[in-house]
């Protein structure tokens, strides 16, 4: 059955149903198997879309801009922007929550991988760092063999 030949009790219900449903999830791979397993791949590319496209009128890139950016038209632009515009909580919060997730995502990249990151600085300087390989191997020696000695 169509939306438009819906009841308002029933799309409210229906409503209700799915928003209960992607609330009781946590974290960002139960919700991605949620939306894999409940929409097809065309639609979580068009709703993707639409975020990409909101976060980057909030950018305040042009309308022609995005839509060649991302090969969508002009109207799909221009819905999101009046959905922006229409001041869509739930569009901004979204957006929001994305944006603090990316902000921790490039943190902890930068703490692990940057230029003086323990991982760094020990492939720069191995040799500043064999004592603490050599004492690695031994600890792991002695746990191993203390481990064998328990099993017998």
């Amino acid at each position: 059955m169509r939306p438009r030949n819906l009841t308002k009790k029933q799309t409210i219900e229906t409503l209700d149903a799915l928003y209960t449903a992607a609330g009781s999830l946590k974290g960002r791979e139960a919700m991605k198997r949620f939306l894999r397993d409940l929409l097809t791949p065309s639609e979580r590319v068009m709703l993707g879309r639409r975020i990409l496209i909101a976060r980057r009128l909030l950018a305040e890139m042009s309308h022609r801009e995005i839509a060649e950016d991302l090969g969508v038209g002009n109207d799909t632009v221009w819905k999101v922007h009046r959905w922006l515009l229409d001041s869509m909580p739930g569009y901004e919060d979204a957006l929001d929550g994305m944006e603090r997730e990316f902000k921790k995502r490039a943190f902890r990249a930068e703490v692990a991988y940057g230029p003086y990151s323990f991982r760094a600085l020990k492939q720069k300087y191995p040799l500043h760092f064999l004592l603490f390989s050599l004492a690695d191997g031994l600890s792991r020696k002695s746990k191993k063999k203390n481990y064998q000695e328990g099993q017998h």
